[in-house]
């Protein structure tokens, strides 16, 4: 096939051009943070990142004709963690002017066969509905056949993270026959999904597609396997500063603590900080933990939470640090290769507001691939 092209908006650090890989070709990226375009540049060359306000972009700016854009708009606005101001939030209503763009291209006669906008869940429900919906009508509204997928990278990584996928295809884009499912086909098609879909009008219900996507074998990469031994970035607590964590844990969690102890081998878990209400009604600080083989969804601060801890249960000791940068860049899925900020900080924001590696590598194995293989077998027949 010929190698596919794509523009990556919202690129980050150029997560989902990892996951679709090197037979892909990137013709434009964009990020309006410099840090992360500087990161972007380091791993993927000097050549097709552009730093700046979506707004400042115009057609013209942009070459060629992608085979696919990819847009990860930014979530702030439309998490359960946000304010709340959906689309008409100053974060993630950079959908509409990035939306702009995809008009004019379409004009032009050069809109992209593929689209895949990728945000969280809350997408679904942010006010009830409404944004989702006003998605789905500018797609129509372009001619675009579109449905959606849930996909938790913790099919592939250790790590929750469930997010939002909608995938479109331009219209006269034939899909194969295999990659349409009749009714919704779980995991990828959670209840929220399918309430978001019942919720939306029958004119947009009608060019609905249920996406068929492959299963996805066993996971056998594990929380233990991200942890470093001996990381640059952090350092192992304290004897007090680890039982300082602990003594702010609620029973629930102590307990959870014992069982990894009970079971007299090395168990690694994760955890944050959160404040709760406790039984007098006051705010508390709570450390919360896990130790279900997953990391907790790694967040940035603008996006909700605190940093995550990383707790080692073994022969009766408990050791706790912060989690280290390579270690959240393993639980994206990128490679040890991979050259991350210097600073802690912008490292973490890099990754938590990344896109899973292996979940782009996935969809693009068994949806956006085969469809253009499809585009051109027709387009050999007609020649």
């Amino acid at each position: 096939m010929i190698q596919p092209t794509f523009y990556e908006f919202f690129a980050g650090g150029g997560m989902a051009r990892a996951g679709l890989g090197s037979a892909w070709r990137c013709l434009f990226a964009n990020d309006f943070d410099l840090r992360k375009a500087e990161t972007y540049r380091l791993n993927w060359g000097e050549g097709e990142m552009r730093s700046c306000d979506v707004r400042t972009i115009k057609s013209e700016d942009l070459a060629g004709e992608p085979d696919l854009v990819w847009a990860s708009f930014p979530c702030q606005d439309l998490s359960l963690a946000g304010g709340g101001a959906g689309l008409k939030g100053e974060r993630s209503g950079t959908f509409w002017p990035f939306w702009e763009l995809i008009k004019q291209l379409r004009s032009e006669g050069r809109h992209p066969k593929l689209l895949v906008l990728e945000n969280v869940c809350g997408t679904l429900t942010s006010h009830g509905g409404k944004d989702f919906s006003a998605i789905c009508r500018a797609l129509a509204k372009e001619d675009y056949k579109f449905g959606a997928v849930v996909v938790d990278a913790a099919l592939f990584l250790p790590q929750s993270r469930p997010r939002l996928f909608i995938i479109a295809t331009r219209d006269g884009v034939e899909i194969p026959p295999h990659l349409v499912a009749q009714n919704p086909v779980e995991p990828f098609h959670t209840r929220a999904l399918i309430s978001a879909f019942r919720s939306l009008p029958a004119k947009l219900q009608n060019g609905w597609i249920w996406w068929h996507i492959a299963d996805v074998p066993k996971r056998n990469f594990h929380l233990a396997n991200v942890i470093e031994e001996n990381p640059v970035d952090v350092s192992w607590h304290s004897a007090q500063e680890t039982s300082a964590l602990v003594d702010k844990m609620s029973p629930l969690h102590l307990e959870k603590v014992a069982a990894a102890k009970r079971l007299r081998r090395k168990m690694v878990g994760a955890a944050y900080r959160r404040t709760r209400y406790d039984a007098n009604g006051e705010k508390v600080q709570r450390t919360e933990a896990r130790f279900d083989d997953l990391a907790g969804c790694l967040r940035t601060p603008a996006g909700g939470s605190s940093r995550q801890f990383i707790f080692v249960v073994e022969n009766g000791r408990i050791r706790s640090r912060l989690i280290s940068a390579r270690e959240t860049a393993r639980l994206m899925g990128l490679p040890d290769d991979y050259k991350l900020p210097s600073n802690y900080n912008e490292a973490y924001h890099l990754t938590g507001d990344g896109v899973a590696v292996p979940v782009v590598r996935h969809l693009a194995g068994n949806i956006l691939e085969p469809v253009l293989q499809g585009v051109r077998r027709a387009e050999e027949i007609a020649a």
